[in-house]
């Protein structure tokens, strides 16, 4: 299993604090995902080698097109994971957990996951007292 979906949902997430103006160092990456700066720079480098992001070595990363449409993608099921693992599972470090699977799992479980969380939501909103105005 390769960590090439960590690294770009790390991407992702930084260039959206900085509106996507400033590469993204490899030593932040590195930082995010406990990797040594050297496995950092080395899949940053592989990455570039298969199109998601152009590198240059000491200024940082920045996604192309495809892979800021992959890093996007990517996103949307660290969000709804991390909220599964919270809100349900109830498990002590939830965007850690939703950090290792995201690059294991389909759209289709995380569809499934996000309509599971709307439902327990839905019945947990059933069974509230009505309020007293």
């Amino acid at each position: 299993m390769t960590d090439a979906p960590q690294y770009l949902l790390v991407i992702y997430r930084a260039t959206q604090e900085t509106d996507g103006e400033e590469p993204v160092a490899p030593g932040h990456v590195a930082e995010e995902l406990d990797r040594s700066p050297s496995t950092a720079t080395e899949t940053l480098q592989r990455l570039e080698g298969q199109g998601y992001l152009e590198y240059e070595p000491y200024e940082g990363a920045t996604l192309t097109g495809r892979g800021r449409e992959t890093a996007a993608e990517l996103h949307e099921r660290y969000v709804v994971l991390s909220a599964f693992f919270r809100d349900v599972l109830e498990l002590p470090e939830p965007r850690r957990e939703a950090m290792e699977l995201v690059g294991s799992v389909s759209s289709v479980v995380t569809d499934r996951v996000a309509e599971t969380l709307l439902d327990a939501e839905k019945a947990a909103a059933d069974e509230r007292p009505p309020s007293v105005e």
